[in-house]
């Protein structure tokens, strides 16, 4: 006898166990011995800060779902596991641990601060893969990288020195993005723009040789002290007489020219536009192309430099309140008017980013960005949704020379030296001593360190063994897809892209699927600072894993974010339940079954075929939808047929069959076809819930090994059979109807009905005839007649399913008269209800103070009672017809 399930399913119990033993067992590696066609998936990886939130959680279950699948297709599955460093982000969490000792960075010292940070790392880092591993990812563990390993670490050197010597990487005065809070400069995509209000001040720029002034605008007063020019656009009328002109600076007094540029905007303030070269990218430009000098008025730390004047050593905020009194005083200035502006912020600390000049090292992009957009625009890269494409050219044909330094100390230290001998910046592969070309020890190692994202865009091949030619590079790359959210698309995949092409000469992925983002059940982004944060791993050990990874595939819809809602993951944790149950039933009826037996010479009773037939469309379905990254498409795919074609209807439809005990080769047949079914169903359900099949899985009679190395189901077109379905839908669709007349009617649950099919064509009724033992037993019918001579009998319910009239005759079953009053008891509360409702919504008071979605809950009660007195003001009419 089968080993039976326990009664009820417990996830607790069995997700620790199967996840030790698939991992204990190596099921997750991958061989690269080049046996097998190679299938090939490297996870972003999550900084070493981080703990599971939803976004995670989504990304990873679906590309579990994906390695999982082409594990079972027989694919060499790689799917490469490792974690980021994480610059800022790690540097920030060990600063603070020493400030709560009263220390700083500065005061032990780089080396020790280091040390510091590696031991953070081996203690704490390694929380967010522990987190994967309990959602179930099945990865390759025994590979697992860090973007500061030794192998990662050579690559990113590398790549570095590779760029240099062909000229890609400089270092140069440029203005960047600069946060005072972390003390470092930001690449354009690490600020974060956020609406803002704010104030429009028009500032009298006097003449320095006559009478009168230009008005300028800005959002920035204190700015002013680092102008160099005020800027007209040639063709702008208003300032003709202008041109050429001298400006004395407000309070400072200094001489700044007036110059023409057809770059100013006529529609923007005054039309008129101060130029501040080295705070503003704009205004960098224009004096790029003048010949203007930058004079810096904010410092590094936000505080105003000695090029500020009596304004010196104020912080830059506070330096503008002082600065438009002082205007003010001095009648220069004009007005101030509300202005909506965008303002930047550090996206690590939330700090005001200030753009300054400072000598940084850059990457010039525009070479390796051309062969990533022509990757893409050949095919060679699909992105998926393909509506991403246009923001992926958007953004690399407007594209900006990357900055790749970091004024920070945890991270890859840019391998330059400065010899103090001969002034000679060397850039080299391994540490310097010396200087090769004046032989000086007086070496100077620059003391930034690389853009935590520049040894990211290497992760598609360094996580592969690149520089060595290692088996994995060769076999896995390019690597297969990439899964990840919108949010990185600049960020990481467009430059893993040109690093993949500039160095492997090939694209780092042939796919790229980018899901969308999890949000609350409103439609909100999940936030801290809203209060609306669902932590994923609270979920699973309320509703277990494989309900919370099922949900997440069945929101997972192509292009579209996805409201999460607990409601929906209570459903699928019953769906879970339902599998169990059916599964547990399953079991306890396979007495006497053996699966070594040869299989019988029956043919498959027209029920068997249907549900053979059903299954193998599901498993085309599922195909289809996986390839096409329609995740949600597949598991409800899934759900709809296990729950109501399996359970609902092929599990009750055999019953006779296995337990009739009189008919031992019928019952054996019955249920050979039923493992199979259910062999199938696990190996289908596995990849989205991984635990429990596991677990029935192992109780399977038949089942040999892991599910996770069972061949994944592949369509048999010998087995559709669309006469069985065909026949099985009039069938269930009869069954159904008259339960709904039974339900309509309210015929008490316990008792027998007498029902009568009229068909002028004899097929219906004959395939009717040949399931009259299911439609009896399962509509609780005691007489099933088809086409009676007595025709259609009186105070009879019907209904009708395609050329078929159901009639069930309701004298002696129901009382007519208790029947009506039961039915106006039922109205006039609904009608009260109702009144209540309508009474709420029409009051304006009520409207105008409540939330939006009390409102919209008001609404649909509205709506829900009306139809429910509407059906039973019909099905009242109808008892009165029978009645009278």
């Amino acid at each position: 006898m089968a080993e039976i399930l326990d009664k009820v399913y417990d996830p607790k119990r069995i997700e620790a166990k199967w996840y030790t033993f698939w991992e204990e067992a190596g099921l997750f590696n991958a061989r690269a011995d080049g046996a097998r066609p190679p299938y090939c998936i490297v996870i972003p990886p999550p900084n070493i800060t981080g703990s599971l939130h939803m976004g995670h959680a989504l990304n990873n279950t679906l590309q579990d779902i994906l390695i999982r699948v082409k594990r079972m297709q027989g694919f060499d599955a790689l799917w490469m596991p490792g974690t980021d460093h994480a610059g800022i982000a790690t540097q920030n969490v060990v600063e603070r641990m020493l400030a709560a000792e009263k220390l700083d960075r500065h005061k032990v010292g780089r080396e020790a601060f280091i040390r510091r940070v590696w031991q953070w790392k081996e203690e704490s880092g390694g929380v967010i893969i522990k987190q994967l591993k309990r959602l179930g990812c099945s990865c390759d563990w025994s590979r697992e990288r860090f973007t500061m390993d030794e192998g990662l670490s050579r690559a990113v050197r590398e790549v570095f020195v590779r760029l240099y010597e062909e000229g890609l990487i400089y270092k140069g005065d440029y203005i960047i993005n600069w946060c005072p809070r972390c003390q470092t400069a930001l690449a354009d995509l690490e600020v974060e723009h956020e609406p803002r209000d704010g104030q429009l001040y028009f500032i009298r720029y006097r003449l320095a040789d006559r009478e009168g002034h230009l008005t300028v605008a800005t959002t920035r007063p204190e700015t002013l002290l680092g102008d160099t020019a005020v800027a007209v656009n040639p063709k702008d009328s208003r300032y003709l007489a202008f041109h050429g002109a001298t400006l004395r600076l407000p309070v400072l007094g200094r001489k700044i020219p007036v110059i023409t540029d057809p770059h100013v905007s006529l529609e923007f303030g005054t039309g008129a536009l101060k130029i501040t070269p080295a705070h503003d990218f704009h205004d960098f430009e224009i004096a790029r192309q003048h010949n203007l000098p930058a004079v810096k008025a904010i410092n590094e730390a936000g505080i105003m430099t000695e090029a500020a004047g009596q304004y010196q050593g104020l912080d830059r905020f506070a330096c503008r309140k002082k600065i438009l009194q002082d205007l003010k005083q001095d009648g220069l200035l004009e007005k101030v008017e509300p202005y909506h502006l965008v303002l930047g912020h550090c996206y690590r600390c939330k700090t005001v980013v200030e753009p300054l000049i400072s000598k940084q090292w850059f990457v010039a992009v525009k070479p390796l960005a051309e062969k990533a957009i022509k990757a893409v625009e050949e095919g060679r890269t699909r992105l998926i949704p393909e509506s991403w494409e246009k923001s992926y050219f958007d953004w690399m044909l407007n594209i900006r020379d990357w900055c790749i330094s970091r004024q920070i100390w945890w991270g890859h230290r840019i391998p330059a030296w400065t010899c103090q001998g001969c002034g000679e910046v060397l850039v080299s592969r391994e540490d310097l001593i010396a200087c090769p070309r004046c032989g000086s020890s007086q070496l100077i190692q620059e003391t930034d360190v690389l853009d935590t994202w520049f040894s990211s865009a290497l992760w598609p091949f360094s996580t592969l063994g690149w520089p060595e030619e290692t088996p994995e590079l060769k076999i896995f790359y390019p690597t297969t897809v990439l899964v990840t959210a919108f949010d990185i698309l600049f960020f990481w995949v467009a430059r893993m892209m040109m690093m993949g092409l500039h160095f492997m000469k090939d694209v780092p992925f042939h796919e790229v699927y980018i899901h969308a983002l999890v949000r609350d059940p409103e439609g909100q982004k999940m936030s801290k600072s809203k209060g609306n944060v669902i932590d994923p791993l609270d979920l699973m050990d309320q509703y277990g894993t494989d309900a919370f990874r099922f949900s997440l595939a069945a929101f997972a819809a192509m292009g579209r974010d996805i409201r999460l809602s607990e409601e929906r993951i209570a459903g699928y944790r019953n769906f879970a339940n339902k599998v169990w149950n059916a599964c547990r039933f399953t079991l306890m009826n396979l007495e006497g079954f053996d699966p070594a037996a040869p299989p019988d010479d029956l043919p498959l009773t027209t029920v068997e075929a249907w549900i053979m037939s059903r299954l193998q469309q599901v498993i085309k379905d599922n195909a289809a939808a996986l390839d096409s990254y329609d995740f949600d498409q597949a598991a409800n795919n899934l759900y709809q047929f296990i729950w109501h074609e399996f359970c609902d209807w092929y599990l009750e439809l055999i019953k006779p069959q296995l337990h009739d005990t009189q008919n031992p080769e019928t019952r054996r047949h019955c249920q050979r076809v039923l493992v199979e079914v259910l062999s199938h169903i696990l190996r289908l359900l596995h990849p989205f819930m991984p635990f429990i099949t596991e677990e029935i899985w192992q109780k399977l009679p038949g089942a040999a090994g892991s599910v996770m190395l069972a061949p994944y189901p592949a369509a048999d077109d010998r087995l559709l059979h669309p006469a069985a379905e065909e026949e099985m839908r009039l069938v269930m669709e009869t069954i159904t109807a008259i339960r709904n007349l039974r339900g309509e009617m309210n015929v008490p649950p316990a008792s027998q009905v007498d029902v009568s099919c009229y068909c002028a064509a004899p097929r219906p009724l004959e395939m009717l005839g040949r399931h009259r033992q299911s439609v009896q037993l399962l509509a609780k019918v005691r007489e099933l007649g088809f086409n009676p001579d007595s025709g259609p009998p009186a105070a009879a319910a019907k209904a009708v399913v395609d050329q078929v009239e159901i009639y069930m005759p309701l004298k002696g079953i129901i009382d007519f008269g208790e029947e009506d009053r039961r039915l106006a008891r039922e109205m006039e509360k609904i009608a009260k209800e109702l009144t209540q409702a309508q009474r709420k919504l029409s009051n304006e008071d009520f409207i105008a103070k409540a939330k939006p979605e009390v409102v919209q809950k008001e609404k649909e009660r509205l709506q829900s009672w009306s139809e429910k007195l509407n059906k039973l003001k019909v099905h009242r009419e109808r008892i009165k017809e029978f009645w009278g």
